[in-house]
């Protein structure tokens, strides 16, 4: 997730290239992806596809890039060692832009000032609808919590600025049997870190089939203290928004899962 809505684009596959197609008004996105590709294969060679073609004119936008070997992080076990690696490959994606690249670079969608914005339509129109009891309750004691957190009102506070993919979904990190890779950048931009960890461990894909140890992955992160209280409030911030999506979710993932999410939401709130 890195903005509440996702996104469509097609991808077909061959034995050396991908090639993204992004719908019709997805342009920049389309830039965002080729960046980011061009920039990791120019400081972080070896962590993300090799860029091999853009089409900005086509009616829909394109990008191809190189093959990566190994498979998606989501959808089986995460061993204590595949969980280290991510971690590897997390830390190395975030400092892998120079600083004076990175301040050029524009905010990352679906940051804090977006997701705020997001969470207070959404809310809004989910007042009447009926949820199920412990879901409107974690609802309605997440929204208090942001009332009274002071994130409305605040700019993000001063913590270093990081290279953020901007989506924490775990499918988008490969597992070749000894390293992670990272795929998927349409989102990608000028982030923190403290939000961008939090996207990985609050996103549904962390928990609902096989767990991401969270304690074991965000222990391989020197934080600074402003980024330790951030991250605090980060995935609270981001829990809320999954458990407005899941909410409303129409079968994308199994039955039970909003509760269980609210479940998740509460004990981040105690």
């Amino acid at each position: 997730m890195s903005s509440p809505a996702w996104s469509t684009h097609g991808i077909v596959s061959s034995s050396r290239s991908v090639t993204k197609r992004f719908p019709e008004g997805g342009r920049e996105a389309c830039e965002r992806e080729w960046r980011a590709l061009e920039l990791l294969a120019t400081h972080a060679p070896g962590l993300a596809p090799e860029p091999l073609r853009l089409d900005l004119a086509a009616e829909q936008p394109t990008v191809v890039m190189s093959r990566l070997p190994g498979e998606p992080l989501r959808g089986a076990p995460l061993t204590e060692q595949k969980v280290k690696a991510l971690a590897a490959a997390v830390r190395r994606l975030h400092g892998a832009v120079p600083p004076d690249v990175l301040a050029g670079l524009p905010l990352r969608p679906g940051h804090q000032r977006e997701i705020l914005a997001w969470l207070r339509d959404r809310a809004s129109a989910a007042s009447g609808v009926s949820l199920p009891g412990t879901v409107r309750r974690a609802l309605d004691r997440g929204l208090a919590w942001l009332d009274r957190s002071g994130l409305r009102a605040a700019e993000v506070p001063d913590v270093a600025p990081v290279f953020g993919p901007g989506d924490g979904n775990i499918a988008n990190y490969l597992w070749d049997g000894r390293r992670v890779q990272v795929v998927d950048f349409e989102e990608s931009g000028r982030s923190d870190r403290a939000f961008e960890l939090a996207e990985i461990t609050e996103h549904v894909a962390a928990w609902v089939e096989h767990p991401l140890d969270v304690p074991l992955f965000l222990a391989q992160f020197d934080l600074t203290p402003a980024e330790t209280a951030r991250l605090r409030d980060c995935r609270r911030l981001l829990a809320l928004v999954w458990l407005l999506l899941l909410a409303f979710d129409q079968g994308r993932n199994p039955a039970g899962t909003a509760e269980r999410q609210a479940e998740r939401l509460t004990r981040l709130l105690a």
